[in-house]
């Protein structure tokens, strides 16, 4: 392992509620050669902590991930190889996200139209109006943002642009809290138990679709339903397999983006002034702010053949785990990478991915972190971190906030403090 070169790094950019003992725990931690991102050491503060592993060890094993890379290159050449690392790593079949070429092809093929130009816009109003309604209840003085309002906007988002029905969406926030919960334990009769009940509910939901006919909605459901691939009706389990993509798949990760934009403008004053007075940046801002503090921790990989990579060498059949969150602040590939710019290249940024397993739903997206980011903005006058009641990171596998306590300065009281979008 090369140890890192300027020691003060360390503690230069810890986080709100990460103590010194902790930071200490963490670089002992590292230097013992103990990796298991189940630790106190890396849950005190995820993202310096993969900082740190990426410098000392950028190539790393571990039971819970097996071998992980951190460094942007080495992430970038995984993604650009699909022949030499592919996405088939679960035994269960994934659509499209754990496919190969051709057959990934034409599933991806499939499912793009639906995250198309007009398809996005046109959910924008049905978004906007979710995020007001949230933010009319929530904004209190002192709120808890990450479950007043991240968790139920990400829910009701995708429910929403599915068409299902709002209750829908405490069972999806329930469903994927028990889930990573199964993953932190690695308790994989539970994440069995776990697949089956998602996979019931829907089920449930197609059966009621089909039996309204022609009086079904014309809404991305009822257009699954009506896909074909390869000539052919797109089968049950394709489609649950694809709806679970959806909507589990993604309502943590978005609910955690949400937490990670509010809680980043809390706590850096200039950069919240400045998307108020031009909101036109926010979408470009959030892309940098999720490059600085990732929403998504880690994807698979299995290798095909053996290969040698940062030094290491990796036999074939062996998982490989890509940590975007270390891969987005290595300095190799931005300068000063913990600084906020609009400058950066956006093809280096991997908060959607890249390569031919790029984020099909990344425009879907950031639609919904930029309505989300107008109306908190357009709903307050500041947003601003409580100090006595300091945020709570997520465990792993999550990333983002369990609790995000903000104070909220209505926006009579916007005077002197950088206006409102």
């Amino acid at each position: 392992m090369t140890a890192v070169t300027d020691p003060s790094r360390r503690l230069r950019y810890i986080a709100v509620g990460c103590s010194r003992r902790l930071v200490t725990e963490r670089v002992r931690a590292l230097s013992d050669g103990v990796w298991d991102p189940r630790s106190d050491a890396f849950r005190s503060d995820p993202w310096t902590a993969y900082d740190e592993l990426r410098e000392r060890c950028p190539v790393a094993f571990s039971d819970a991930l097996q071998w992980s890379l951190f460094r942007h290159e080495d992430v970038m050449r995984v993604l650009h190889d699909p022949l030499t690392f592919s996405n088939q790593v679960s035994s269960h079949r994934a659509v499209p996200n754990g496919m190969d070429p051709p057959e990934h092809t034409e599933y991806r093929r499939l499912i793009e139209p639906f995250f198309a130009p007009e398809r996005v816009a046109a959910f924008e109003p049905v978004c906007r109006a979710i995020a007001a309604r949230l933010w009319r209840a929530a904004a209190l003085p002192e709120m808890d943002f990450a479950v007043a309002f991240a968790r139920p906007f990400a829910a009701l988002c995708q429910c929403a642009f599915l068409g299902w029905e709002e209750e829908t969406a405490d069972r999806l926030l329930q469903w994927v809290d028990r889930q990573h919960e199964a993953i932190f334990r690695q308790d994989r009769r539970a994440l069995s138990d776990l697949a089956q009940e998602l996979h019931e509910t829907i089920q449930q939901i197609l059966r009621r679709r089909r039996e309204m006919g022609d009086s079904a909605p014309d809404d991305a459901t009822t257009r699954l339903l009506q896909a074909r691939v390869g000539g052919r009706a797109v089968s049950d389990e394709e489609l649950v397999s694809i709806l679970r993509n959806w909507t589990a798949g993604e309502v943590g990760t978005l609910s955690a983006a949400v937490s990670i934009l509010a809680n980043f403008l809390a706590v850096h004053p200039e950069v919240q002034r400045r998307l108020r007075e031009d909101p036109s940046t926010i979408e470009a801002a959030s892309d940098e702010i999720l490059r600085i503090h990732g929403p998504l921790l880690a994807n698979r990989r299995i290798t095909r053949r053996a290969v040698d990579i940062g030094g290491t060498h990796i036999p074939a059949g062996q998982i490989v785990t890509l940590i975007w969150v270390a891969a987005n602040r290595d300095p190799r590939a931005f300068e000063q990478p913990l600084e906020f710019r609009l400058d950066r290249d956006p093809a280096q940024n991997l908060v959607y991915g890249a390569g031919i397993h790029a984020c099909p739903g990344a425009p879907l997206a950031r639609l919904e972190l930029r309505v989300a980011l107008e109306e908190v903005l357009g709903g307050s006058a500041w947003i601003e971190p409580v100090p006595d009641r300091p945020a709570v990171f997520a465990s792993f596998p999550s990333t983002g906030f369990s609790s995000l306590p903000l104070r909220i300065q209505p926006e009579r009281a916007a005077a002197g403090r950088g206006g409102r979008v």
